[in-house]
């Protein structure tokens, strides 16, 4: 996981319609940068969807929310259409912003490791400095988490 006060590695992706997102596109706004394992699994769906109802709020507070995954583009479209997703699914099957923000990690799933996102959420000031990092997120728990840390 990145220190807090650090300039956010930027980075260049597509999100869930196909069009490019760079961090720099969103300075001047916070942004709240989650990373999560995959599409479709019952913690990133619930992750997500509490984000979705929470979204006005972000909204009113002038944040951004950006959840990045290394699932395809088609995968990002097909969830976002499920669940109604308000807000921009980035795909990063190549995991150059995952490695980036350090959360590319050694698992252990059932007594097997495995390497695999570890649920993580950054949340990056006006001018693209991390103020806070949060690891090992609780999936339900993550969304109201966040929108309390916007004060």
């Amino acid at each position: 996981m990145l220190e807090t006060g650090i300039m956010a590695p930027s980075f260049s992706l597509p999100d869930q319609n196909g069009e490019m997102h760079t961090l720099e596109e969103y300075r001047g706004r916070k942004v709240i940068l989650y990373f999560y394992p995959r599409d479709n699994t019952p913690g990133c769906s619930k992750q997500a969807c509490g984000f979705r109802d929470l979204y006005p709020q972000f909204m009113e507070k002038d944040a951004v929310v950006l959840g990045v995954s290394k699932d395809t583009v088609a995968s990002h479209k097909k969830f976002e259409e499920k669940y109604q997703l308000p807000f921009v699914l980035l795909s990063d099957p190549e995991l150059s912003c995952i490695q980036a923000y350090d959360v590319w990690k050694e698992k252990n799933m059932y007594g097997r490791k495995t390497m695999g996102v570890v649920r993580t959420t950054y949340l990056i000031d006006e001018e693209g400095r991390i103020v806070k990092a949060f690891g090992k997120v609780k999936a339900a728990d993550n969304p109201a988490q966040m929108l309390e840390e916007l004060g």
